[in-house]
C-alpha cells in the first residue's frame, strides 16, 4: 500500500512537470471543478457559464469583458479523451427551447474545453499579441467528494461513526434494526450482504431527500455502471471484535477497502486532484426551508468538502514538487432568483456564516476563497404585493408542479446569521415564529438578443473570481 502511494505520487509529480512546463511556456490551463450536493444546480450553472462567456453581452461584472481585451472564445475538444464531455448543447437546448425544461442533474464526472483569445493589459497592450488560456470545466458530484474523508478511516471506524450518526433518524430505523438484528461473526452470506446494502442505500435516498448531507459513500446514491457490484454491496454493522476469516464482518471489511482503493482513490488522482479553481454551490433556500437540522447538517458537510481540499497558491516551483493546490474556492448560493433582489446581501450572509469554519482553513492555507448569492439562469421576475397593509417584496414565476403562474413571498430572512445558525447549531426542531417557504420555478421562455447569454444573477461575479485574474 506504502509502495502504490508512493508511484502514485511519483506519477502526479511527472504529470505536474509536464503540465506545469506546458502551461507556463506555451498556452495556460486553468482546470475549473465545479461541485454541490445534490439539486445545487451544477449543470445549469455550467451550461449558464458557458453560454455567457460564449456571448457575454451580459457578462458587465466580469473585467476583461469590460475592457474589451477578450476577442475571441470557443469550444475546443477536452484533452482528456477518457473522460465524458458535458453535454453543453443539449442541455442549453433543454433551458432555450420552445418548451424550456430543467436539465438532468449530475450523475458522473464530465469535461468542457472553453479557450479565449485574450489580449494584454497594462504596459505589455502595446507589445504583444493576443494570447490562448484554456479554461477546462469538470463537473462532478458532491456526494463523491466527500468519500475522500473514507480514505482515512478503517471500515471499523467508518461503521461506528456511521450507525451512531444515523440512529436517532427517522429515516434510518428499518435500517438500523436490520444492521442490530445481523450478525458480523457469521459465515459470509451473500444475500444478506445484498439485502444489508439494498437497505443501507434506501436509508441513503431517504436521507438525502429529507435535506441531510452526510450521505456517504456518495456511489451508493450515484453507482453509474459499478450497480450491483461487489465493491458497492457493502454497510456499516456493529462491531464487537475483530474480524475473522470468511464472516460477514470481514467480507464487508474487504469491500469497503476494495471501494476505497478502486473507487475513491482514483477519482482523487485522476480528477480531483489536477484542479485549481473550484465553485461549490449549495442549496441553502432549500436547506432553510427543511429546517435548522439540515441547516445545521449543510454547515458541517461544507467543512467536510473543504477538507478535502489542498488550499494554497500555485506557485510554478510548487506544482512541480507538490502538485496543484486550488488557489480560489467560491462559495455560492444558488436559486438566488427565488428571492427579491431586497432579500440577496441577506442571504449572501447567510451563506457567508454556513461556511465560515470552512473558509477559515483555506484562508489559513493561503487560498483565496469568498461566498455570494447568484441565480445561474433567472427563472423570475419581481413585484411588490400589498398585504394586510404591507408591501411584500415577492417573486413571480411558472410554478414548476402545475405550470401556473404565481407571485411568492418565501418569508423575511434574517438580517443575522445567527438567528438561523444558532437554533441550527443547538438542536432545534423547527424555526421559532418563522415559516420559511420555497417554491420550484420552471425555466422561463426566452428570447435572447445576439450577442446575449441566458438572464442570471452575478454569474459575471462568480467568473470574475475564478478567472479573471488569468484573463
Amino acid at each position: 500500500m506504502v509502495i502504490s502511494s508512493l508511484a502514485d505520487s511519483f506519477v502526479r509529480g511527472v504529470e505536474s512537470i509536464g503540465d506545469s512546463v506546458s502551461e507556463t511556456f506555451f498556452e495556460p490551463v486553468i482546470r475549473l471543478g465545479v461541485t454541490g450536493l445534490a439539486r445545487s444546480g451544477k449543470t445549469v450553472f455550467i451550461t449558464s457559464l458557458v453560454a455567457n462567456l460564449l456571448d457575454r453581452g451580459r457578462m458587465t461584472g466580469l473585467v476583461a469583458q469590460q475592457e474589451g481585451r477578450i476577442t475571441a472564445a470557443y469550444l475546443q475538444p477536452q484533452p482528456d479523451d477518457t473522460v465524458p464531455r458535458f453535454d453543453y448543447e443539449a442541455h442549453l437546448a433543454a433551458l432555450t427551447g420552445p418548451t424550456p425544461h430543467w436539465p438532468d442533474s449530475t450523475r458522473a464526472v464530465s469535461e468542457l474545453r472553453l479557450s479565449f483569445k485574450v489580449r494584454p493589459g497594462g504596459l505589455l497592450s502595446g507589445l504583444q499579441g493576443p494570447r490562448t488560456l484554456h479554461l477546462d470545466i469538470v463537473d462532478y458530484p458532491g456526494e463523491w467528494l466527500l468519500d475522500l474523508a473514507l480514505l482515512d478511516k478503517s471500515y471499523v471506524d467508518w461503521s461506528t461513526e456511521t450507525l451512531t450518526r444515523i440512529e436517532s433518524r427517522d429515516q434510518a430505523a428499518e435500517y438500523v434494526a436490520s444492521a442490530k438484528a445481523a450478525d458480523p461473526s457469521a459465515p459470509h452470506d451473500e444475500l444478506t450482504a445484498q439485502a444489508l446494502a439494498r437497505g443501507f442505500t434506501e436509508y441513503l435516498n431517504a436521507a438525502r431527500d429529507a435535506g441531510f448531507y452526510d450521505c456517504t459513500p456518495g456511489r451508493f446514491l450515484l453507482p453509474g455502471d459499478l450497480a450491483g457490484s461487489p465493491v458497492l454491496t457493502f454497510a456499516p454493522l456493529p462491531i464487537m471484535g475483530p474480524s475473522q476469516r470468511r464472516t460477514l464482518q470481514r467480507e464487508m471489511e474487504r469491500r469497503y477497502e476494495a471501494y476505497k482503493a478502486q473507487v475513491v482513490k482514483p477519482f482523487f488522482r485522476d480528477h480531483f486532484a489536477r484542479i485549481d479553481r473550484q465553485v461549490v454551490l449549495v442549496d441553502a433556500l432549500g436547506a432553510i426551508h427543511k429546517g435548522p437540522q439540515a441547516v445545521e447538517d449543510m454547515r458541517r458537510a461544507m467543512a467536510d468538502i473543504l477538507a478535502a481540499f489542498r488550499p494554497g497558491r500555485n506557485a510554478w516551483l510548487s506544482q512541480l514538487l507538490l502538485g496543484k493546490r486550488v488557489e480560489r474556492i467560491l462559495f455560492a448560493a444558488t436559486k438566488a432568483d427565488h428571492l427579491h433582489h431586497l432579500q440577496h446581501p441577506r442571504l449572501t450572509a447567510i451563506m457567508e456564516a454556513l461556511t465560515r469554519d470552512a473558509r477559515d482553513r483555506a484562508d489559513f492555507a493561503r487560498a483565496e476563497t469568498a461566498a455570494l448569492s447568484l441565480a445561474s439562469l433567472r427563472a423570475t421576475t419581481e413585484e411588490m404585493r400589498s398585504h394586510n397593509g404591507t408591501e411584500l417584496p415577492c417573486v413571480r414565476g411558472t410554478l414548476l408542479d402545475s405550470g401556473k403562474q404565481a407571485a411568492f413571498y418565501p418569508g423575511d430572512l434574517p438580517e443575522d446569521p445567527s438567528h438561523l445558525l444558532g437554533p441550527a447549531r443547538n438542536g432545534a426542531e423547527g424555526w421559532l415564529g418563522e415559516d420559511y417557504g420555497f417554491m420550484a420555478f420552471a425555466p422561463a421562455p426566452l428570447t435572447l438578443q445576439p450577442g446575449d447569454g441566458p438572464p442570471h444573477i452575478r454569474l459575471d461575479r462568480a467568473a470574475q473570481f475564478l478567472i479573471g485574474d488569468r484573463l
